[in-house]
Parts: C-alpha cells; sequence; structure tokens
C-alpha cells in the first residue's frame, strides 16, 4: 500500500511539473510576441515621424539667402558659403575671424597651437607671431 501511495505522488509530482513547464513555456512564448509586437510597433513610429519630418523640411524654403558667391566692385570675391574673401592679390581671408585663410590641405597642426602653412612657408605661433620658415625673420605679431 505504501508504494501505491509513493507512485501516486510521484505520478503527481510530475503531473505538477509537466503543468507548470507548460505554463512557463507559455507565459515566454506570450512575453516573446508582445516584445516583438511592441518592437514592430516603435518600428512604424519611429518610420512615420521621420517621413514627417522630412515633408516638413521639404515644405521649409530658405529666405533670404546669399548667393554662393558675391563679387566685390574692386575685384574682391566673398565664398558665402566657406567664408572666405579673396582679395584680387590672391590674398584669402576668413570673413568671420578676418584672419589669413589658409587651405587645411597646407597645415600642418603642432602640439603647442602652433601652426605651419608649408604653402607659404610660414610658422605661425601661438600668440599670433608669424615666423617665416626659410629665412627665419619674424614677419608679424597679431594680439
Amino acid at each position: 500500500m505504501g508504494s501505491f501511495l509513493d507512485q501516486s505522488a510521484q505520478s503527481a509530482d510530475n503531473i505538477a511539473l509537466i503543468s507548470q513547464n507548460s505554463v512557463s513555456s507559455a507565459s515566454a512564448f506570450y512575453a516573446q510576441i508582445a516584445s516583438q509586437n511592441l518592437e514592430q510597433r516603435n518600428k512604424e513610429i519611429l518610420q512615420k515621424t521621420l517621413e514627417a519630418l522630412t515633408a516638413s523640411r521639404n515644405r521649409v524654403k530658405p529666405e533670404n539667402v546669399l548667393d554662393p558667391t558675391i563679387f566685390l566692385s574692386d575685384g574682391s570675391t566673398i565664398d558665402t558659403e566657406n567664408n572666405i574673401l579673396t582679395r584680387p592679390d590672391g590674398k584669402q581671408f576668413n570673413t568671420v575671424t578676418g584672419a589669413p585663410y589658409v587651405d587645411p590641405a597646407f597645415l600642418i597642426q603642432l602640439a603647442s597651437g602652433a601652426y605651419i602653412d608649408t604653402k607659404n612657408n610660414i610658422l605661425t605661433l601661438a600668440d599670433g607671431t608669424r615666423i617665416d620658415t626659410v629665412t627665419g625673420l619674424k614677419i608679424s605679431t597679431q594680439a
């Protein structure tokens, strides 16, 4: 009789374990489906938002836009896209800072904040002092 009760208890435990595993598996499955649905909704919302932003950008037209190049009466030109003033003698200046403009392809930056203009052979120190690298003479000091 003891063995019958032991077998019944073991069978009941096995059935409970099967039932519990079934519930756990179903819960994980439903959680996975819910996560996939949420991810899909988020993608759709993001796509709609991106489309709305693109549409609003296309509706806004820039006003009072400068010409890309402005020609001055003395022969100088201003590149309004890159903020560069080019004088008739070929010298270029940054229109925002007023500093001489040097094409970045011709610059070597130094750790001290100084840089070398390899096109014109000029070393500009961090304090603004400009030195001709060929002769070693000071060209100017800018404060």
